[in-house]
């Protein structure tokens, strides 16, 4: 499984950005890509969730309305696109995937890193104030 991500760059506050995440390497209808962050100073955190199994998206609540994370008709390339940048928003954002029946499972947590056994490099944001 491979998953390359790419679009990073300096922003402005309030700017807009989109990242991608091309992913390899696997056959299956159950599968989960996620979007993390690792901020200076912070914890690694789960920024937004695409299932494919179903559709359904998840967020974390300080990326609602904010940042929408999308796909491309076959499932190739998962984007986020990311509004109204915050200089928090800075960091290395990393996609993670989960292949397999249990992103559909109870135990399945779509903003943990711990459902995820793939990710990729990480692509660098920083946003200025």
């Amino acid at each position: 499984v491979q998953l390359v991500e790419s679009g990073g760059g300096l922003v402005q506050t309030g700017g807009s950005l989109t990242l991608s995440c091309a992913v390899s390497g696997f056959d299956s209808d159950d599968y989960a890509v996620g979007w993390f962050r690792q901020a200076p100073g912070k914890e690694y955190e789960g920024v937004a969730c695409i299932r494919f199994t179903d559709g359904n998206t998840f967020y974390a609540n300080s990326e609602k309305g904010r940042f929408t994370i999308s796909t491309d008709n076959a499932g190739n390339s998962v984007h986020l696109e990311m509004n109204s940048l915050k200089p928090e928003d800075t960091g290395s954002y990393v996609c993670h995937a989960s292949i397999g029946s249990q992103v559909v499972g109870d135990q399945f947590r779509p903003l943990s890193a711990i459902s995820y056994k793939f990710w990729g490099q990480g692509t660098q944001v920083a946003v200025s104030s």
